[in-house]
């Protein structure tokens, strides 16, 4: 294996062994949660006929409140 290749391969595992920690770090990050709730209203604005703003604010908030973060 060449060096680049172990270099690679060092990286890599280097990454796995942390996912979890990242994952944990990430969700407990208030700046995720605003993130995934300006993704959220993003989406909800542009693919649902919602008109009310406080039920499309609703209907994202519970999109987010959906998803997971968590290592693959």
């Amino acid at each position: 294996m060449s060096t680049l290749n172990l270099h690679d391969e060092a990286i890599r595992r280097l990454a796995i062994g942390f996912s979890e920690e990242f994952a944990e770090f990430a969700a407990a990050d208030e700046r995720m949660h605003e993130l995934m709730m300006e993704l959220a209203s993003e989406f909800v604005d542009t693919n649902l006929p919602i008109v009310r703003e406080d039920d499309s604010i609703d209907v994202a908030h519970e999109l987010m409140m959906g998803i997971t973060i968590r290592t693959v």
